[in-house]
């Protein structure tokens, strides 16, 4: 798969995990009053606010700190999982965590080859 095919995939997870933080706090399990319901709904979706403009930008710092950031989804997925009534919203979590894992590890790593590969002709042409 190619850089921008592997963007695109880490976009769409963090996409579909600010969704379903999304869907669990307002619709499934939302707080009693509406302010604290938006305040804890921004707590848990920071991690993912901070990282996408880098995601979007290819730089590597960000996407190795989206794949550390998506672990935090991953741990509470299952967390989430064990409980019957909520184990389908769990596994979908779980999915897109490891998802952003993935991706953001393969863009991280082509990043990483296509330096070495611009230093190693930066050598060569002296």
């Amino acid at each position: 798969m190619n850089l921008r095919g592997l963007q695109l995939l880490c976009l769409f997870c963090l996409g579909s995990l600010f969704a379903l933080t999304g869907l669990k706090q307002f619709f499934i399990e939302p707080l009693a009053s509406p302010l604290p319901n938006l305040l804890w709904f921004l707590v848990q979706v920071f991690p993912l606010l901070a990282v996408t403009p880098g995601v979007l930008r290819l730089r590597a710092r960000s996407c190795l700190l989206a794949a550390l950031a998506a672990m935090l989804y991953f741990s509470h997925g299952v967390m989430v999982a064990i409980t019957p009534d909520m184990r389908t919203y769990g596994l979908w979590e779980v999915g897109f965590a490891m998802g952003l894992v993935l991706s953001a590890s393969f863009v991280v790593r082509h990043l990483r080859l296509a330096s070495a590969e611009t230093e190693t002709e930066a050598r060569e042409d002296q």
